[in-house]
């Protein structure tokens, strides 16, 4: 690990968080989500508008940064960037934003992610009606959408299966987290399924989406805006609130990673992409992941949970299973994970309202609070190149 890279950690500091209500229907542009949740965001740092003076968000935005900054009374904007991958872009939009401050390119930077995805477009329809273009990407969907693989459900179900055949996990397992998720969203007032706890038995009741996932198994399709505010550390002790210190981020892609797909990779039932990210965390941060108290894994699929909890070394290989039944997800055990419902109970915000939750964690103002809480790991989306994130309280 090179010095420069070490030199990130605990340079920057999440110090803002805000965010608009979480819906299937806003009523209101995807502009005006993102003006709302980075305004809010400034408010709760103790930040003006008019000090912004870098902005990152994900290529799937429909905001451009110079109408954000503009909207909300920015003044003069010095970094602006953009991440590709949909939600593996979460994580490192935090993780670019703390390169801009950490080199001095900018003092205040401004992560945000605004979407109408469900009352306006909705990504799990399925990319049957695509219309030839001369893109790579959209050229490559010519290798799965012809055998009937549509939808981001059908290229998850496929490594579902194989996983399953590999670790003896089965539906079941699935399932649990799926509950232990609506079982957190349940005490959440800003939750989609708030007071809306659901069974074992009411997910394996559910309707099949793609065999082996069923409806529980799949994250919402929401509307809704979040936005984090970055700065140094040194200015993080002027804040309103206590800093989330950014302790270590990276980004990651490998083993022949295909769009949303790794189908032709030597165990395609592994997130080898995720170890990877891991590997780099772990480094940058100097600790291991028995120093994690909590973490918020990304959850738009229940079935990439559980070797997201292996690659990142809260089980040996295989055995996400039996630390799922043991309960060890829940409140109380080893690692309570997605505190806030995650993409299946909270929202599905593209993983920001997850980074969000991280910030309460280490601020101690979750509604599911861990207690003792010094390190928070928070993963982005996966089947896809990824990033994650290890903050702390110092």
């Amino acid at each position: 690990m090179s010095s420069k890279t070490n030199g990130l950690s605990g340079a920057a500091a999440i110090v803002g968080i805000g965010a608009t209500e979480f819906s299937k229907k806003s009523g209101r542009s995807e502009m005006q989500l993102a003006v709302e949740c980075v305004t809010q965001a400034l408010d709760d740092a103790g930040i003006d508008p008019s000090e912004v003076d870098g902005l990152c968000t994900f290529t799937l935005d429909n905001n451009p940064e110079i109408e954000v900054h503009r909207n909300i009374g920015g003044k003069e904007l010095k970094f602006f960037s953009r991440i590709h991958y949909g939600g593996g872009a979460a994580c490192a939009t935090v993780q670019q934003a703390a390169m801009a401050v950490a080199t001095g390119v900018c003092e205040v930077a401004v992560v945000y992610r605004a979407m109408n995805e469900r009352s306006e477009y909705r990504f799990g329809a399925g990319m049957q009606d695509q219309a030839a273009d001369p893109t790579f990407e959209t050229a490559h969907y010519g290798w799965y959408i012809p055998h009937g693989l549509v939808t981001p459900a059908s290229w998850v179900a496929m490594v579902a299966q194989r996983y399953m055949h590999e670790t003896g996990a089965t539906t079941e397992d699935f399932g649990r987290v799926a509950v232990a998720a609506r079982k957190m969203a349940a005490n959440n007032p800003n939750a989609w399924f708030y007071q809306q706890p659901i069974t074992l038995e009411d997910h394996q009741n559910s309707r099949w989406i793609c065999e082996p996932l069923r409806l529980l198994d799949c994250c919402q399709e929401s509307d809704g805006g979040v936005a984090l505010v970055i700065t140094s550390t040194e200015r993080a002790k002027t804040l309103n609130k206590k800093p989330a210190i950014i302790k270590a981020a990276a980004q990651g892609a490998c083993d022949d990673p295909q769009m949303m797909t790794h189908f032709y990779r030597k165990d395609m039932s592994r997130l080898t992409e995720v170890g990877l990210v891991a590997k780099q965390l772990y480094s940058q941060a100097g600790i291991g992941p028995q120093d994690i108290q909590t973490a918020v894994i990304y959850d738009h699929f229940t079935p990439f949970v559980l070797p997201q909890l292996e690659e990142f070394g809260f089980c040996d290989q295989g055995k996400a299973k039996d630390f799922v039944r043991a309960g060890e997800i829940e409140m109380g055990g080893r690692l309570p994970i997605n505190t806030h419902g995650g993409q299946l109970g909270e929202a599905y915000i593209h993983g920001m309202n997850g980074i969000a939750e991280g910030v309460r964690q280490i601020r101690g103002e979750a509604v599911n609070q861990v207690d003792n809480v010094e390190n928070v790991l928070v993963s982005a989306g996966t089947g896809v190149p990824t990033s994650g994130l290890i903050l702390g309280v110092k």
